[in-house]
């Protein structure tokens, strides 16, 4: 199934061609981030550190429930929409 993926992440965004929206497929939050890996070459290194875990400046969100990064196990449907934000880090 097809998720909607909105993008706050001004180098993500890059990547998916100049674009704030992308589409994702997959049952599950997870998933819907492996198909966004597999279809658009460097954005594993935008999303995850070398464990495979999210990066601690990006947050995953479903419908903007919560200020709580999603799961990977969160199920989702066509009818949710995934946002992807990154946090600006600076020293």
């Amino acid at each position: 199934m097809s998720v909607r993926v909105r993008v706050f992440y001004p180098a993500l965004q890059r990547l998916l061609g100049d674009t704030n929206e992308a589409a994702a497929e997959g049952s599950t939050v997870g998933e819907c981030l492996d198909y966004l890996v597999q279809r658009h070459p460097g954005a594993d290194k935008l999303l995850f550190d070398a464990r495979g875990r999210l990066l601690r400046q990006v947050y995953v969100f479903v419908n903007a429930e919560s200020r709580a990064k999603a799961e990977y196990s969160r199920q989702v449907t066509e009818r949710d929409t995934l946002i992807i934000a990154a946090l600006a880090m600076g020293g």
